[in-house]
């Protein structure tokens, strides 16, 4: 699914057009977030690609689904 990555301070967050949702990420697999999973507030655990550390946000990705709590 297409997600916006954007960083507000030191809040990373997530919007999902097609669900009308933006929560932040509650914690990640790499502290530079990309090529590993993020954890969002609402449970969703996505994958995200692996960019180089210091791609400018915000940014729209192609990320997975990997599961919910």
């Amino acid at each position: 699914m297409k997600v916006m990555v954007r960083k507000s301070g030191e809040q990373y967050t997530i919007y999902v057009a097609k669900k009308d949702l933006e929560e932040p990420i509650v914690a990640m697999e790499k502290p530079t977030l990309w090529g590993g999973w993020a954890k969002i507030a609402n449970g969703w655990t996505l994958e995200l690609p692996d960019l180089p550390p210091d791609t400018r946000l915000p940014i729209t990705v192609e990320a997975k689904k990997l599961g919910s709590e």
